[in-house]
């Protein structure tokens, strides 16, 4: 993590110049949150809709450790006896001293963003890079605005390459994350339809994630799903550019992609590669760390290994095994119509089982065409071997109704109550039989999977 006097911290966040006696006083890590242990610390009081963290810079100080804070100027009466930095925005303050101290470590950077995948394909990239390099990935949903300054801040000084998860809320934050991060190599998973209620169509989806591009070295290389021409009309054939998917146009294509037992194995250019997840999905996931691995320098062969020994984040795509013998495949992280459609991909290509479930809840944040959405994946699921679908939630409700027309309708049973989705589950449940759990994260649809573990 970062380890600087309080007045270097103080140059790096363009802050307001403060005396050389500061020198003295070293920083070693920042926090937002006075909830944790901050000894020797940096506080960053950050201002929200519904609080203000100035009102906690003395506790953080003087009952958790912290040596310093800083304080945005417009905020009344700062506290004269207490280390303080004064800075126009608390905010753009850590941007600013993230951006510093990357600058200053110099490691090779890789962003990921999309609007499925990120934290998977990051997992995926670490996995690789790691059999080669001291590398420091995003820890949880640490992806925003606040959380990619505080992931960089909490680097060591030997990283050697950073793996950065970008997420958005609207236009231009993942230019700002790009600009903070200056990725060596951009990542753009896939185009879905998370944030349309913010910005309005697929389209639009597709130029915010563009937006990684903004502060990608100028050797850089941007590494898009091939598959998606949202992407590939817009930036294919630049020579920076490299598409990765299951189209023979991509630069990187697998084929002969089989699902065995808990993983999937494929093919790239006569090379044989083996992920320990499930999906076709995923190994375009794999395909994205493929790549990075090959341009920062790894071997054919730890590529091989680092996807070998892939360590997923929970809730995504996690195998479960049950008590009454049944499995379950637990994907209940988030949703969106693309990953539904996903999900749903995978539960029918599976093979070895008894009856297929699939459990789908809400998805949410889709703005206007939130009801079609719905109905369009309950319509998926026709040709897909489905034996059962229990939905859950409001919106659900038209997914129920989508599947209800195109499979035996008795089969498809929609609820608004998690402990009554369980208690007509379990009696349909029988050893052998694999059942998908997929919702929004919203939905908590891990409290079914708890139910009928």
């Amino acid at each position: 993590m970062i380890k600087r006097t309080l007045k270097q911290i103080q140059e790096m966040a363009k802050g307001q110049p403060i005396s050389s006696e500061y020198n003295a006083i070293v920083v070693e890590g920042v926090s937002k949150d006075t909830r944790e242990d901050m000894s020797g610390k940096l506080y960053i009081p950050i201002i929200g809709e519904n609080f203000n963290g100035h009102a906690f810079v003395r506790d953080a100080i003087e009952k958790k450790g912290a040596v310093a804070s800083f304080w945005q100027k417009d905020q009344p009466e700062p506290p004269a006896d207490l280390n303080l930095i004064m800075v126009d925005d608390t905010i753009e303050a850590l941007q600013h001293l993230a951006s510093s101290y990357r600058k200053e470590i110099g490691m090779k950077v890789v962003g990921i963003t999309g609007s499925n995948g990120k934290t998977t394909t990051k997992d995926m990239v670490t996995s690789v890079l790691e059999t080669t390099f001291r590398v420091h990935k995003t820890a949880g949903n640490y992806n925003n605005h606040i959380g990619l300054p505080l992931t960089i801040l909490s680097m060591k000084e030997d990283t050697e390459v950073a793996v950065l998860e970008m997420g958005m809320s609207g236009r231009g934050e993942i230019e700002l994350l790009s600009n903070i991060a200056k990725p060596d190599a951009a990542v753009i998973t896939n185009i879905g339809e998370s944030h349309m209620q913010d910005l309005g169509s697929r389209e639009g989806i597709a130029e915010a994630k563009l937006e990684i591009a903004a502060g990608l070295k100028e050797d850089g290389k941007l590494i898009i799903n091939g598959d998606e021409p949202l992407l590939t009309d817009r930036v294919g054939g630049n020579a920076n550019v490299i598409p990765f998917g299951l189209k023979s146009t991509n630069d990187y294509q697998a084929s002969d992609i089989t699902l065995k037992g808990r993983g999937t194995h494929f093919i790239i250019e006569e090379t044989e590669y083996f992920i320990p997840v499930l999906g076709a999905h995923n190994v375009t996931n794999a395909l994205a760390a493929i790549i990075v691995g090959e341009l920062f320098g790894v071997s054919e062969e730890n590529r091989k290994k680092g996807l070998e020994q892939l360590v997923i984040t929970g809730m995504r795509n996690e195998v479960v095994e049950t008590s009454g013998g049944w499995t379950v495949i637990n994907d209940a992280y988030n949703a969106s119509p693309t990953s539904m459609r996903a999900a749903l991909d995978l539960l029918g290509s599976l093979d070895g089982y008894g009856k297929k479930i699939a459990v789908l809840g809400d998805m949410l944040e889709l703005g206007d065409m939130e009801k079609t959405f719905h109905h369009e994946v309950g319509q998926y699921v026709k040709g897909k071997n489905v034996d059962y679908v229990f939905t859950f939630g409001a919106l659900a409700m038209e997914i129920a109704k989508g599947a209800q027309e195109v499979m035996d309708a008795s089969h498809v049973k929609p609820f608004m109550n998690k402990q009554e989705l369980t208690r007509e589950l379990l009696p349909v449940l029988e050893s052998g039989d694999v059942v998908m759990v997929k919702g929004s994260r919203g939905m908590k649809l891990e409290e079914v999977i708890e139910a009928i573990k």
